[in-house]
């Protein structure tokens, strides 16, 4: 079993984007600019953003931070959004999700520029990427992508099984890799499918995106598997300082023994989310999407 190091290849991302940004300087041309609007102050989005902010720090581009209280107004939101939208200093800019309930999250998502939605979330966005022309590609994706390219993980025939059909991971996942020049044949399951186990093991890459601590275990998946694993839930753990651990979608402890490859949490795909929003903010710095 090889364990997939994402936060070691989301190091090599960053001094590549970092030496990038460092020729930009001594062109004298415009610092990458990535924004943030975060709304309230849920414990796992505070810790994202935070982490945003000290990646940005390290590889030279300017960050900016907006911090509202969880009882603003829709409208006061999109007013923000706007407002970003037309700041000819600011390349792209995310609004961390999820959002408080009187908050339509769609409605937010479709407010913001698609030339500065470096979440890959907007709908003209999301309809590039399915159309294969150049746009913004969802962070967790491109990260899972990315962890596969650079661990030369052959996708090209193989079947994949992608469990969940979130809009921020599960389908558009499904989609990058079924494109051509990944070719593989893949499989969204979902809380419908039947015979979900019997599926699992007939992957030979399955993802698991579902946000339920530890479901998959040693018997959904097949020998030699590659298992990559984007939940993160923190769970109650009294033998740790913080009374918490985090945990992924996957039993690793059993289902690492049966695997080819397989990504742990945290330092799997988690920190590579974070390096594809730094791509997609260089890239929208530079005007070509």
């Amino acid at each position: 079993m090889i364990l997939i190091n994402g936060k070691e290849i989301a190091e090599k991302i960053k001094k590549e984007i970092a030496k990038e940004v460092e020729q930009i300087k001594l062109e004298g041309k415009k610092i990458p600019h990535l924004a943030a609007i975060l709304v309230g102050n849920d414990g796992g989005s505070l810790s994202y953003v935070s982490h945003k902010v000290k990646d940005c720090e390290e590889i030279g581009f300017k960050s900016t931070l907006l911090h509202f209280k969880d009882d603003i107004s829709q409208s006061f939101l999109i007013e923000q959004i706007n407002k970003l939208n037309q700041d000819p200093d600011v390349d792209g800019f995310i609004v961390q999700l999820p959002l408080p309930r009187h908050i339509d999250e769609q409605t937010i998502i479709n407010a913001i520029d698609p030339r500065k939605d470096v979440d890959g979330f907007h709908p003209v966005n999301v309809g590039k990427m399915v159309l294969g022309l150049p746009a913004f590609i969802s962070a967790t994706p491109f990260g899972i992508v990315e962890l596969l390219k650079q661990y030369n993980i052959q996708t090209q025939g193989k079947h994949v099984v992608v469990i969940g059909r979130s809009n921020i991971v599960g389908r558009p996942l499904s989609i990058l890799l079924s494109q051509k020049g990944l070719d593989a044949t893949v499989t969204v399951a979902h809380s419908k499918t039947y015979n979900l186990k019997d599926l699992c093991l007939q992957a030979d890459i399955l993802v698991a995106a579902i946000g339920k601590p530890e479901f998959v275990n040693s018997e959904m998946v097949k020998e030699g598997a590659v298992v990559i694993d984007v939940g993160t839930t923190r769970i109650q753990n009294n033998e740790s300082k913080t009374g918490w651990k985090l945990v992924g979608d996957v039993k690793f402890d059993e289902v690492a023994q049966k695997c080819s490859y397989i990504t742990p949490v945290p330092g799997g795909v988690g920190p590579m989310t974070r390096v594809g929003l730094l791509k997609n903010t260089l890239l929208a710095s530079k005007k070509i999407i």
